[in-house]
């Protein structure tokens, strides 16, 4: 155990977050995403039973966003054919998460096309599973530098 360390952090995922360097990319994956083909090339770690909102909250406590780009934090856009269709309340949930972690607020978050968010997360450094079941629920962060 480690004082300050969000609990929900498991030792293999801090590890993954040490390892990572700035712009390195991690993806936190909702329970329909593709994880272990996306992630042929990445580390996927095993979340199950926890929800995108709680590891995002955590991540972010102890792993900067990159400043050097404009949108650190990306979602998956709805199809064409999903709009107006599928509600994506957990985002507004994002935002506040981010708003908590970083100055820049929902100004930090972006959206990408669906088969260019699939495409980035196939050379992402990692995957994270979870059993989250809210749908177009997932979110990749891009690190920062820690200054501190």
């Amino acid at each position: 155990m480690l004082k300050g360390i969000p609990k929900i952090l498991s030792p293999e995922l801090l590890k993954v977050l040490c390892e990572m360097g700035h712009s390195d990319r991690i993806v936190i994956a909702d329970g329909n995403f593709p994880c272990e083909s996306m992630g042929k090339d990445a580390i996927v770690i095993r979340c199950d039973g926890h929800g995108v909102p709680e590891i995002l909250d955590a991540i972010l406590t102890v792993m900067p966003l990159d400043a050097y780009v404009e949108k650190p934090v990306n979602l998956m856009e709805l199809m064409p054919c999903d709009i107006g269709k599928i509600d994506t309340p957990i985002w507004d949930e994002y935002k506040a998460i981010v708003k908590k972690h970083d100055e820049r607020g929902e100004a930090a978050v972006g959206n990408i096309e669906r088969f260019a968010f699939y495409d980035e997360a196939k050379t992402a450094y990692a995957i994270i599973a979870t059993g989250e079941s809210a749908v177009y629920a997932n979110v990749m962060l891009q690190k920062g530098v820690v200054t501190d």
